[in-house]
């Protein structure tokens, strides 16, 4: 039997795990490091916290599978995207890296669309908005911001893409984290330089960017002593969660959506062609395969705000989870079904960091609505799922715009919950179905990855042939007339708070 290992550099952990060829878990590892916010808005962590993360869980699984580390093939990578980690000539970092959720760069992302001939012209370099929480603005800010560290930056990469450096000493990107940049012609599938020209950047910057599958260097003696792994085993490039995720789940064909509930929230849909992104609405990446791209929306704080409402709002969960030995996310889940779908009237917005689609607004801010003496810690909680998975059929309707969707396989955290999959199946009006490596995430994905680049599958659509369909939610009549009320308040509070979250952002909250 041969094996393959995927690591996932994660926004609140490293996950690694290690699958055999018929694609079953052997063994899965997570590693907890924290989230830094040193500002309203912004959020940065250390990328020596990943390392760590990823050592142990390299340790963890090698001694839970307890395989001959020379029927191990590969690895591969997956890491959460646009986190701009800033190098110096020692490859050494810089600063701590700016993260995806940072919304620091409205002033530097609106400077670029209007030097690229405003939102018309920056599409037809990169086919997508220079958003909030791409990697180039955060290159812009440091410029603007930082000089001195900017003047020390040779060049830079994202997250999953320092682990690998950090593991095998070679420095690149792959194209589907680089499309994240907003600095990448998604079409050519290369940097683009004239968009680079115009933002007065030196192309030396811009690491080396190759396809997913491509063998992007080997262990090393140091890291194969301090990891447990053979010396000289093959890693390959690997890609950017929100689309690697989507090969995870067996999305690499139009027709099914990927829809993952992680800390953020992602629709997907793999296609076999490049398509234009008319207005900017969507985010189109390459795909992990040469021929193949994705389109998807994301809603920066879907498990993220469940995660937030947790810390701050149930102490009481959490000591009744302590107390009885249950997962804190069953006892909330619990109090979530003691309130009906529309959660009664109360309405949650789930803008905790900003939003990115189908509003790219740092300035939006999550609130609840329609609260009342008759408000119960039920309808809290299932408004805050609720208003997840709204903020989430904004995106699927976007999508079933290009490509008519037949059914969902979700994944992430959320796809835990039975609730919370009747949901997305009551609100998006579709069949869901998870899939059997749906708690895996991104590091499904990227075994699979591993899997094409050592050669044990052909292709991708040949390697998701392992994954196998779990559990199965289909629309419940009964269930939509609440959450289409419920729905309809939701689409309205965007454009009425508009006008307060910009007063907001100019006194400083």
């Amino acid at each position: 039997m041969k094996y393959l290992i995927g690591l996932d550099v994660g926004t609140s952990g490293a996950k690694c795990i290690m699958i055999d060829e018929t694609g079953k878990v052997v063994a899965s590892s997570t590693q907890e490091y924290p989230l830094y916010t040193p500002r309203p808005g912004w959020a940065e962590q250390d990328p020596e916290d990943w390392w760590q993360g990823v050592v142990k869980g390299l340790k963890a699984i090698l001694e839970k599978a307890k395989v001959d580390p020379a029927d191990i093939l590969g690895l591969s990578y997956s890491g959460q995207m646009h986190g701009l980690v800033a190098l110096d000539e020692n490859n050494e970092v810089i600063r701590p890296s700016i993260l995806w959720c940072d919304q620091r760069t409205q002033k530097q992302c609106d400077w670029i669309t209007e030097k690229a001939g405003g939102l018309e012209g920056l599409l037809t370099y990169t086919n997508n908005r220079m958003l909030t929480g791409y990697t180039g603005g955060k290159i812009l800010w440091l410029r603007d911001e930082e000089p001195d560290n900017f003047a020390k930056m040779k060049t830079f990469v994202c997250p999953k893409d320092y682990i690998r450096y950090r593991m095998t000493g070679e420095v690149m990107i792959d194209v589907s984290d680089a499309s994240g940049t907003g600095f990448f012609d998604t079409k050519n599938r290369c940097w683009s330089d004239e968009l680079i020209r115009i933002a007065g950047l030196d192309k030396s910057i811009f690491p080396v960017a190759v396809e997913s599958t491509v063998l992007a260097g080997r262990v090393t003696k140091e890291v194969a002593e301090l990891t447990g792994l053979p010396e000289g085993l093959a890693c390959y490039a690997g890609g950017g969660d929100a689309v690697i995720q989507a090969v995870g789940s067996g999305l690499v064909s139009p027709g099914v959506l990927g829809v993952v509930i992680g800390t953020s929230g992602n629709v997907t849909m793999g296609i076999d062609r490049f398509v234009d992104n008319p207005n900017g609405d969507l985010q189109m990446f390459c795909g992990n395969e040469p021929g193949l791209w994705t389109d998807f929306g994301c809603t920066l704080a879907a498990g993220g705000s469940y995660r937030w409402y947790r810390d701050a709002l149930c102490e009481d969960a959490q000591k009744e989870a302590k107390e009885s030995g249950k997962n804190v996310y069953d006892v909330m889940g619990a109090q979530a079904e003691s309130s009906v779908p529309g959660a009664n009237g109360v309405v949650f917005t789930p803008y905790l960091a900003g939003e990115r689609c189908p509003y790219p607004d740092p300035n939006c801010r999550g609130s609840f609505y329609g609260m009342s003496l008759t408000t119960t810690r039920g309808d809290m909680t299932r408004a805050v799922m609720e208003g997840v998975t709204y903020s989430l059929n904004q995106l699927v309707e976007m999508l079933g715009k290009m490509t008519k969707p037949e059914k969902v396989y979700t994944s992430g955290g959320g796809a835990a919950s039975a609730l919370w999959r009747q949901m997305q199946a009551d609100i998006f009006d579709l069949p869901v179905y998870t899939m059997s490596a749906a708690s895996e995430g991104g590091a499904y994905g990227a075994v699979l990855v591993a899997g094409v680049g050592a050669g044990l599958w052909k292709n991708l659509g040949e390697a998701v042939k392992v994954i196998r369909s779990e559990t199965e939610a289909l629309p419940n009549p009964e269930n939509q007339p609440g959450y289409r009320r419920s729905y309809e308040l939701y689409k309205m509070i965007y454009p009425a708070m508009k006008k307060i979250y910009d007063a907001g952002a100019e006194m400083g909250y």
